[in-house]
């Protein structure tokens, strides 16, 4: 397989923005190339097959969502309150909002891991050490709220970000900042 790290990240991304605009069947290394802007041929020169271009877009696709951890660090200067929480929540939701392209690769991803085994397996560990570094993250910055608060939270907020994404009429976007703080 070739080596060049930039390339690769590059087809990598491309392969999160056919994720997001074709679904997991459309996810051809034709694709890649073409919406990568790189010669026909490319992609399968990079990845062995689909399954290493599924195991690639996993890997990265949590950094491309993942905030940028100085904003983190500046909303963590308010003390910890509900408030807070509230905030960190509503900021989630903004960002599903602002990286849509992402989070759909993601919603696609988990629904290709029904079908494929080690997919599964490596996005659930990868959901799971982010998870787990949420309720890490919970529990050291001293905000409100035991595990089991924090799992509901996670859960209700999952199901906000798919409504918002797939059917955004069945929630409307301006009740969205209410329901967070309820």
């Amino acid at each position: 397989m070739v080596r060049n790290p930039g390339r690769r990240t590059a087809l990598v991304d491309a392969a999160i923005e056919v994720l997001a605009r074709d679904g997991a069947r459309g996810l051809t290394f034709r694709a890649v190339d073409v919406a990568a802007g790189v010669p026909n041929g490319t992609a399968s020169n990079y990845f062995a097959n689909r399954d290493a271009l599924l195991a690639q877009v996993t890997g990265q696709i949590h950094q491309r969502i993942a905030p940028d951890p100085a904003e983190v660090a500046e909303v963590m200067k308010a003390p910890p309150s509900r408030a807070l929480v509230v905030e960190l929540m509503g900021w989630i939701n903004r960002r599903v909002a602002a990286q849509r392209t992402g989070y759909l690769a993601m919603l696609e991803l988990r629904l290709e891991a029904t079908r494929r085994p080690e997919l599964q397996e490596e996005l659930t560990r990868a959901i799971r050490e982010t998870l787990d570094d949420d309720l890490r993250f919970h529990e050291e910055g001293g905000l409100p709220g035991d595990r089991t608060a924090v799992l509901l939270t996670y859960l209700a907020m999952t199901g906000l970000m798919l409504e918002q994404l797939t059917l955004p009429g069945v929630v409307p976007a301006e009740e969205t900042d209410g329901l967070i703080a309820a």
